[in-house]
């Protein structure tokens, strides 16, 4: 399974819901699981693998693995924390972002089963990045204007530092 990088217009479509949470599906989550660990990353949604369903992965440090199928973010603080985030999309680049520092969650897991969670800090944060992915925003878009247009700056660079070798 490869990891979709910025510039393909995949990232930034918004995602349709999972209709059946079937072998195939629970075969991709464990896919997507499977990449996020190659990759080093915390996090990974259907889109950036090109997989255009509302699922993503996540799995940070001390925790297990967790699949979102359907995720509804139904409440955030009003406490916002802003941190240093990066992409696996968007690879290299890290920038501070503002976002919530703790929200709730609804979804369904890889069984069918649905569950809510109340998250802060570092796994709230990753949730909100993922939950952005399944909306065709990425954490770069949540930066302003100037340093957005750095970063992508940047990464022209890199593209054709690239192509020149």
């Amino acid at each position: 399974m490869n990891i979709l990088t910025l510039g393909s217009d995949l990232l930034r479509q918004k995602v349709e819901p999972v209709k059946n949470i079937d072998d195939e599906l629970r075969a991709a989550a464990e896919e997507m699981i499977a990449a996020l660990h190659i990759g080093k990353g915390v996090g990974l949604a259907g889109p950036q693998v090109g997989f255009m369903k509302r699922i993503f992965v996540v799995h940070v440090d001390g925790d297990v693995p967790r699949v979102f199928i359907n995720p509804s973010i139904t409440a955030t603080s009003t406490e916002t924390v802003k941190r240093e985030e990066g992409c696996l999309s968007i690879p290299g680049i890290w920038a501070d972002v503002v976002r919530a520092r703790a929200l709730q969650v609804q979804a369904w897991n890889e069984k069918g089963r649905p569950f809510t969670m109340e998250l802060d800090d570092i796994l709230a944060r990753v949730i909100l990045h993922e939950y952005d992915h399944l909306e065709g925003v990425l954490f770069i878009d949540r930066l302003s204007v100037p340093k957005r247009n750095r970063i992508l700056a940047k990464m022209e660079r890199q593209l054709q530092g690239r192509q020149g070798k």
